[in-house]
């Protein structure tokens, strides 16, 4: 779906690029079992730290072909890089020479929206704010593992499905801030918009007026389709 890689003049030496190929061996044996794995490859200036994570409501099998993918197109798209992250629908992994792990960090983030706009914003904004305060309020208790999801009519016709998931290293006040920056966000970038996502390192927001997560309803494909053709992407630094 999307990455980022540290474009500084740093490049990995050969040591630290064996100890990324351990580490991401590692991540791709670990994290399907619980959906979510972090650990270290290598000591001292060589070390390297990663994450990988895949999203909550995914099988096991579809969270291993993600995060093997997710590995092998990091370092295809981040060659030699000493920090990187990848984001796909169904999971996300980042590595870096520095220890991020159990860190909130808000320094970069990505923007999806659907580029139509809805046709009443002040009901579908009412009903999209209760829904993801709910589900907000989901991800940040313990047993939730990080993730909220829910949906709610807006008519007889149209539903809006969302989903919210913290990285499972944060504690959940830092969960918590992490989702409240990304949704304050929303107004900037996807304002009235069927349909948008925000990715950050340490959470994921989304919503859309189709079924997304899993168990997947039934639902208009064409409505789908024509939300995943018309997207555009924003970049957030600081």
């Amino acid at each position: 779906m999307a990455e980022f890689c540290n474009k500084d003049n740093t490049k990995l030496n050969p040591q630290s690029s064996s100890n990324l190929a351990k580490l991401l061996s590692q991540l791709i044996n670990k994290t399907p079992t619980a959906g979510y794995y972090a650990t270290s490859a290598g000591t001292g200036t060589n070390q390297l730290h990663g994450l990988a994570q895949c999203r909550g409501d995914v099988t096991p099998k579809e969270c291993s072909s993600c995060i093997t993918d997710a590995a092998d197109q990091i370092t295809a798209r981040c060659p030699g890089r000493p920090d990187a992250r990848i984001w796909y629908d169904y999971c996300f992994l980042r590595y870096s020479k520095d220890n991020f792990v159990g860190k909130l960090d808000n320094s970069y983030a990505l923007f999806f929206y659907n580029v139509e706009n809805v046709t009443d914003p002040e009901t579908f904004n009412g009903k999209l704010g209760g829904l993801v305060d709910e589900i907000r309020s989901q991800a940040v208790k313990l047993r939730s593992k990080g993730i909220g999801k829910g949906e709610t009519k807006l008519s007889p016709f149209l539903t809006i499905y969302a989903l919210v998931q913290c990285t499972r290293d944060l504690a959940a006040i830092d969960c918590a801030q992490c989702l409240a920056i990304a949704v304050g966000n929303f107004p900037n970038f996807c304002n009235n918009k069927k349909g948008c996502r925000a990715l950050y390192d340490g959470c994921y927001v989304r919503y859309e007026l189709y079924p997304f997560f899993f168990p997947l309803k039934s639902a208009n494909s064409s409505i789908a389709a024509a939300s995943e053709a018309t997207s555009m992407v924003a970049v957030i630094r600081s």
